[in-house]
C-alpha cells in the first residue's frame, strides 16, 4: 500500500474515531491548563488577579452588549439580576436565584460553564466574580461579589452573593468590591 493510500485510510479511521474533542472541550482544557500552570508558577492570588483582569474586560463588553440590545444607558436593578442569569445560561451555566432583597442577590449554580475543567482551579471563579461585579457595579453604582461555595473548590454547586448596597453585611463578607466608573 502506498503512503497516499495509507494516508487516506488513516484519515478516514481518525475522523471516525470516538475522540471526545471539539472546540468547547478544547477551550475548557486550555483554560484549565493555563490557570493550573499560572497557579503553580506564580501562585493562586496572582493567578486570580490575572483572571480578574480578563473577567473585568469581558464583563465590560457583556454589559455594553446587553445595554445596547435592551436600548438602555443603564440597567435597572431587575435587569441586572436578569442579565446575570441570562449571561450564564448563554454560556451553559445553570445559575438560579436563591434569594433577593434590596441589599443583595444570592445565586446558586449547578453547572459551571467551564464544566469539570474548573475543579481544582479556583482562580477561574474570578471570571464570575468580575463579570457579575462589573455589570452590577457599573449599573447600580456598587457591588461586592462573594463566592461562598464553588464547584472549583469541590462543592456540589456554587453560592454567589452579589451585594448591591454597601451594608454592614457586605462589609464583613469576603469578596471583591466594584464601583461604577460613570455614576
Amino acid at each position: 500500500m502506498s503512503w497516499k493510500a495509507e494516508r487516506s485510510a488513516a484519515d478516514t479511521l481518525v475522523e471516525q474515531s470516538e475522540v471526545q474533542l471539539d472546540r468547547d472541550r478544547f477551550l475548557r482544557s486550555l483554560m484549565r491548563e493555563l490557570a493550573g500552570t499560572l497557579e503553580s508558577v506564580v501562585g493562586l492570588p496572582e493567578t486570580a488577579g490575572f483572571v480578574s483582569v480578563v473577567g473585568g474586560r469581558i464583563g465590560d463588553q457583556i454589559d455594553a452588549d446587553y445595554r445596547h440590545a435592551l436600548k438602555v444607558s443603564r440597567l435597572s436593578r431587575a435587569q441586572v439580576t436578569a442579565v446575570l442569569m441570562d449571561l450564564k445560561r448563554r454560556i451553559d451555566g445553570d445559575f438560579y436565584v436563591i434569594a433577593e432583597d434590596d441589599q443583595k442577590i444570592v445565586l446558586g449554580n449547578r453547572i459551571c460553564p467551564f464544566g469539570d475543567a474548573v475543579i481544582g482551579r479556583p482562580s477561574l471563579c474570578m471570571m464570575t466574580s468580575n463579570m457579575f461585579g462589573k455589570i452590577a457595579g457599573e449599573n447600580l453604582g456598587y457591588a461586592k461579589v462573594a463566592i461562598e461555595e464553588s464547584i472549583a473548590a469541590g462543592h456540589p454547586g456554587c453560592r454567589v452573593v452579589v451585594y448591591v448596597e454597601p451594608t454592614a453585611e457586605a462589609e464583613v463578607a469576603s469578596g471583591r468590591e466594584y464601583f461604577s466608573d460613570t455614576l
